[in-house]
């Protein structure tokens, strides 16, 4: 039996027992392992690890773990530089697109609706997910720790909050969405682009009061859902004022 000590940094604490969190712990382990299996081992996926300093040296998730190694592991970092030290995760993805796990329908629909192109079914199976992610350049969200150890999987977050209006201000904070937002140009149905039609063409479609009372329309690009700013968009409005707040 070898025994190491271990030090997590940040929110990767949030995978961890509370005796754990924020200290320095030892940690038994036998044979031979790499400093990623170890990682995982305690429950922390290897994808929200940007950094491991074993002995005070940056090195890799192949390192192969010695007896009385002190291992210090750090969270992705996305406004720092740290490439110098040795980034274990591939750079931020340019655009920030989305494929969410069937716990996340809710998520999903509040990405939609300040933007972001987000995929979702309730039918898609952990290897779907991850095939998605890696192929479509997409961040997979998910509350399941188990997916994100995937080797396939470059880019992913754990959702640690439960309410949906909270895990999408998680997902703004995390990513530093802000400056990104463009609320009302996905449909939140299907994800299409949203563009504007000419009331005229969509008469046929509209009741009696739609008709008389509102002028401006918009339409989804895919699958031609209609929209327009009735009492549902104001609350719309006021949930984006309370998630910015």
């Amino acid at each position: 039996m070898s025994k190491v000590k271990f030090r997590f940094y940040a929110e990767l604490n949030d995978f961890l027992p509370t005796n754990n969190r924020q200290v320095l712990f030892d940690h038994e382990f036998r044979g031979r392992a790499s400093v990623k299996h170890l990682i995982e081992s305690l429950g922390v996926p290897h994808i929200e690890v940007d950094l491991i300093l074993i002995n005070g040296l940056s090195v890799d998730f192949s390192y192969i773990v010695e007896a009385g190694d002190h291992i210090s592991v750090f969270p992705v970092f996305e406004s720092i530089d740290i490439s110098p030290v040795g980034r274990l995760r591939p750079y931020p993805l340019r655009e920030s697109k989305f494929v969410l796990d069937i716990h996340l329908g809710q998520l999903a629909t509040y990405l939609r609706l300040i933007g972001f192109d987000t995929l979702y079914r309730n039918d898609y199976q952990d290897a779907n997910l991850a095939k998605i992610s890696r192929e479509e350049k997409r961040i997979l969200l998910t509350k399941d720790r188990g997916l994100l150890k995937r080797n396939s999987v470059t880019h992913g977050y754990c959702i640690r909050e439960s309410d949906p209006e909270l895990q999408l201000k998680e997902v703004i904070r995390r990513f530093d969405l802000r400056s990104s937002l463009a609320p009302f140009s996905r449909c939140l149905r299907c994800n299409g682009s949203i563009i504007p039609v000419d009331k005229a063409t969509i008469l046929h479609r509209l009741e009696e009061n739609t008709r008389r009372i509102f002028d401006d329309f918009t339409t989804c690009d895919a699958c031609n859902q209609l929209y327009w700013r009735g009492s549902h968009y104001e609350q719309m409005e006021h949930f984006l004022e309370r998630i910015l707040d």
